[in-house]
């Protein structure tokens, strides 16, 4: 028996516990200015933007393909402000290293589901929304320092996004990667 109702997806990288909760509390103090944090659960490192798709097998089977003969790696969390610049900040983010794994991992997974981006790869990690004051609340609570977390990547997963008036990620499938190579 196949799954094939409508469902709301992307691909991404789970941050480990141990990571995610020190992200978690970085972003705290700015709830007392309305930002919406991301709930520690839910924090991860999107490498395929959403999209519709009417058959999880399919959108299962594509990940795996893409994955096969790709190993684990280091993940970098490099630098905490806000985004996606200062003079405009709506998010409060973690910027990734952009290694060479990372950016092949991305750009497979973008071409087998049939994505493209002209932007350039900007891997990063979205800790809270920030209200349209945003520039007042970067002012009185800035945000901008150099980090030293890592983790090791060891899996990629596919992210079921919440229904209308919920929320919380689902993790629907979580595919390992050939051995970290740090």
């Amino acid at each position: 028996m196949t799954d094939c109702q409508p469902r709301r997806l992307f691909i991404g990288i789970k941050v480990v516990p141990e990571v995610a909760r020190d992200l978690a509390e970085v972003a705290r103090p700015l709830e007392r200015y309305g930002a919406r944090l991301v709930p520690e659960g839910d924090i991860h490192l999107t490498l395929v933007p959403p999209w519709n798709e009417a058959c999880m097998a399919g959108a299962t089977e594509r990940l795996r393909a893409a994955l096969s003969g790709i190993d684990g790696f280091l993940l970098t969390f490099a630098h905490l402000g806000y985004g996606p610049t200062l003079r405009h900040p709506r998010l409060l983010w973690v910027d990734c290293v952009a290694s060479k794994c990372l950016t092949d991992l991305w750009t497979v997974l973008m071409a087998a589901h049939g994505r493209r981006d002209p932007r350039p790869f900007r891997p990063h990690v979205t800790l809270a929304r920030v209200p349209r004051n945003g520039r007042v609340v970067a002012r009185v609570s800035p945000m901008d320092r150099d980090l030293l977390l890592t983790q090791d990547v060891t899996s990629v997963e596919l992210f079921q996004s919440p229904s209308k008036g919920q929320s919380g990620y689902t993790v629907v499938v979580s595919l390992p990667l050939g051995t970290a190579q740090g």
